[in-house]
C-alpha cells in the first residue's frame, strides 16, 4: 500500500534551515516524501529554492535518507535476500485474466511502471478500464511491505487515479464490469477512481509533477495514465522539436518511475505505436511498426508489453522485462472486462466486433 505521507511533513527533516522550508512550502513542497522525487535542478530554475544547486541536492538526498531510515525506502546497499524478501510484499493487482495475470508473475506490480502499447483497439484501455474496478475488489494476503513490518495492515480498498488524455475513460464502462463480474457496490467503487482529464502536453507536465500531492490526497495505490504520449506527439511535430519533446518525456517518464518507488505504488501507461512502412526496425515478426517515444520510453519502462488483435480476442507479446523471458498470452475482452479466452463461449459472454 502507499505510504501516508503526511505522517513525514517537511517540518521533520532534521538541521534544515527555516528559510529553505518556507522556500520549499512556497514551491508547493509540504512532504518530505513530494521533495524526495524531486529534481534538484527543476527545485532551483524552475521553482527558486535557493541559488546554490549543491544544497538544494543534498535536501533531496536528506528527504531520501530520512525515508530510508524510516525502513519506507530500501537502503542504497542491502543483500539480494533482502531484495527477494522485500519483494515478497509488493501488491499485484488483476488484470481479470487468469492467463494474464500468471504472464505476468501475478498482475501489475506495485513499485514499476508497466508499459502496455499497441494500436488503436488492441485493448489497451480496455485493460485500464478493468484494472480500475480489480484494484479495488481484489482480495489480499497479509504482507511484509515495503519496510519490512509484518504488521502492515491490508486491505481490499485500492484507490485509481486515471490520467485521461485521449478522453478514454468512461464510467459506464465501469459501471458494466462491476455488475456483470457482481463484485458488489458499483456506487462505491466508482467513488475510489478519481479522473483526472487532461488538455495539453503543458497539463500533463504539471499533473504529472505535482502527482505526489494527488497521491496523497486521494490514498491513491495504482496511477494510470491513457495515454502518456498522444499530447506530445500531437503537440511537437517535426524533426526540430523532437529533441525538445524526448526532454519534456524524460523528465516525465523518471518522475513517474520515482513515484513507483518512494510512494510504493503500480504505475500503468499506455503507449501508441508508428507505422514503419520499410519495414526496416530490426526484428518486426509481430507488425510493421514501432513503439513510439523511442529510448526515452524503453528505458523508463520496467515492463513493456505489445498488444495485437487475433481475431476476436488479443495477444499481449512481453518485450522487455527484468523478470520475464520473451513470450505471449492470448485473453479476450467481453462485457466482463479482460478474461482468459474460453473456446466455448456461453451465451452471457457476447464479444463485439466492433468495439472495445
Amino acid at each position: 500500500m502507499s505510504q501516508n505521507a503526511n505522517d513525514f511533513p517537511i517540518e521533520d527533516l532534521p538541521d534544515v534551515k527555516p528559510h529553505l522550508i518556507s522556500k520549499l512550502k512556497r514551491a508547493g513542497i509540504d512532504s518530505i516524501h513530494e521533495l524526495a522525487v524531486s529534481i534538484p535542478n527543476e527545485l532551483v530554475l524552475d521553482k527558486g529554492v535557493g541559488d546554490d544547486l549543491q544544497v538544494v541536492s543534498e535536501l533531496a538526498t536528506k528527504a531520501r535518507r530520512s525515508l530510508i531510515d524510516s525502513r519506507l525506502l530500501v537502503n542504497e546497499f542491502c543483500t539480494a535476500e533482502e531484495i527477494l524478501e522485500r519483494r515478497k510484499g509488493l501488491v499485484r493487482f488483476s488484470t481479470g485474466s487468469a492467463k494474464l495475470d500468471t504472464f505476468l508473475n501475478g498482475g501489475i506490480e506495485t513499485q514499476a511502471v508497466t508499459e502496455i502499447a499497441g494500436e488503436f483497439g488492441t485493448g489497451k484501455s480496455q485493460i485500464c478500464h478493468t484494472l480500475c474496478v480489480t484494484a479495488n475488489t481484489q482480495k489480499e494476503k497479509p504482507h511484509s511491505g515495503v519496510s519490512g513490518n509484518s504488521s502492515t495492515t491490508t486491505s481490499t480498498d485500492h484507490n485509481v487515479i486515471f490520467i485521461d488524455t485521449e478522453n478514454t475513460f468512461r464510467a459506464e464502462r465501469v459501471h458494466q464490469i462491476v455488475e456483470a463480474r457482481r463484485l458488489g457496490s458499483v456506487e462505491e467503487i466508482l467513488k475510489r477512481i478519481f479522473v483526472c482529464k487532461i488538455y495539453n502536453s503543458a497539463h500533463l507536465e504539471y499533473v504529472i509533477a505535482n502527482l505526489g500531492k494527488s497521491i496523497e490526497q486521494y490514498k491513491a495505490n495504482l496511477v494510470i495514465v491513457d495515454s502518456v504520449i498522444s499530447l506530445h506527439r500531437a503537440e511537437y511535430t517535426g524533426r526540430e522539436t523532437l529533441a525538445d519533446r524526448q526532454q519534456r518525456l524524460n523528465i516525465l517518464l523518471h518522475k513517474l518511475v520515482r513515484l513507483t518507488e518512494v510512494y510504493n505504488i503500480a504505475i500503468v501507461v499506455t503507449n501508441q505505436v508508428q507505422s514503419m512502412p520499410d519495414n526496416s526496425f530490426g526484428n518486426s515478426s509481430f507488425d510493421p511498426v514501432r513503439l513510439a517515444g523511442g529510448n526515452i520510453m524503453a528505458h523508463a519502462s520496467t515492463y513493456r508489453i505489445f498488444l495485437k488483435k487475433a481475431g476476436r480476442n488479443r495477444i499481449a507479446i512481453m518485450l522487455d522485462s527484468p523478470s520475464h523471458a520473451y513470450s505471449q498470452v492470448k485473453f479476450a475482452i467481453s462485457e466482463i472486462g479482460i478474461q482468459d479466452v474460453e473456446e466455448d463461449k456461453d451465451s452471457n459472454n457476447k464479444y463485439s466486433e466492433s468495439g472495445w
